[in-house]
């Protein structure tokens, strides 16, 4: 199952913003619409990866990972 995230965006004057609903901290700011876009999921992908090494580094060894939907 792939997991989809939401992403909200808005156009504050000159700049486009925009974050992730689901990841708390995953917001960005950019130009245009588009760029905002690449942005914010190079920004979701490394806060993911951040968020795993984190996870795994705080568990120690001998830890069992499950998969949930």
């Amino acid at each position: 199952m792939k997991q989809t995230f939401t992403t909200v965006v808005k156009q504050e004057g000159g700049p486009w913003i925009g974050w992730i609903e689901e990841v708390p901290g995953v917001n960005c700011e950019e130009a245009t619409r588009e760029e905002l876009l690449e942005t914010v999921r190079i920004t979701l992908v490394k806060s993911i990866e951040f968020n795993r090494q984190q996870a795994r580094g705080a568990a120690g060894e001998d830890y069992e990972e499950l998969r949930l939907c």
